[in-house]
């Protein structure tokens, strides 16, 4: 989905553009159908979307029951409950936890919403991708959106010298104990995601 999005970038075609729904739920109820209807097999993305995709049948089952679901929402709810026990906060804190329990849908749609609707732009890509934020805290780097879609292969989501993403720091750092290996790309692999064949 997310090679989709680069590829037809605020076009019909778009999994989730914000330009074709009056609202965010109707942008996130889209995408929930699409992939929905991959993960079922009733869908079929395009084939050249499908090149070079890892598969992890076991990890996505295991990821998608029901009971391990249930499980990441009793750990956050016992956090919260830690948490206000220990430090004698209010119990409306608790009113949090549905966006702990919904973090990924949440998280998706903030990106795709504001991404593509509030902001600067710091290249012309064709599409409506926007900066909608200036320092790149808020989701850890991922609201440059327009950087990133100019440079979908970078690991650094910032491109200019007031931009930072604390992810590609976090990564750095990683990369210095060897924990991770940040490989360098040619700009045209940075530019497209694609090699040249």
């Amino acid at each position: 989905m997310h090679r989709m999005h680069h590829e037809y970038s605020d076009t019909p075609k778009d999994p989730h553009s914000p330009h074709f729904f009056k609202d965010v739920f109707g942008m996130m109820k889209h995408t929930k159908n699409i992939y929905n209807g991959f993960v079922s097999g009733k869908l079929s993305p395009e084939s050249k979307f499908c090149h070079d995709l890892p598969k992890w049948d076991a990890m996505d089952k295991f990821g998608d029951h029901w009971a391990v679901r249930i499980g990441w929402g009793a750990i956050y709810t016992g956090i919260y409950l830690l948490f206000i026990w220990q430090f004698d906060l209010s119990f409306f804190w608790l009113l949090m936890l549905p966006i702990h329990y919904l973090m990924g849908p949440v998280q998706g749609a903030l990106v795709n919403w504001c991404g593509h609707k509030y902001g600067y732009q710091n290249y012309k890509n064709g599409d409506h991708s926007k900066n909608s934020e200036i320092w790149g805290f808020a989701l850890l780097g991922e609201l440059f959106q327009n950087n990133h879609h100019k440079f979908p292969s970078s690991a650094n989501f910032a491109a200019k010298w007031f931009e930072l993403d604390p992810t590609y720091v976090t990564l750095k750092v990683l990369s210095w104990f060897r924990i991770v290996k940040l490989v360098k790309q040619p700009v045209e692999i940075q530019q497209t995601g694609k090699r040249r064949r």
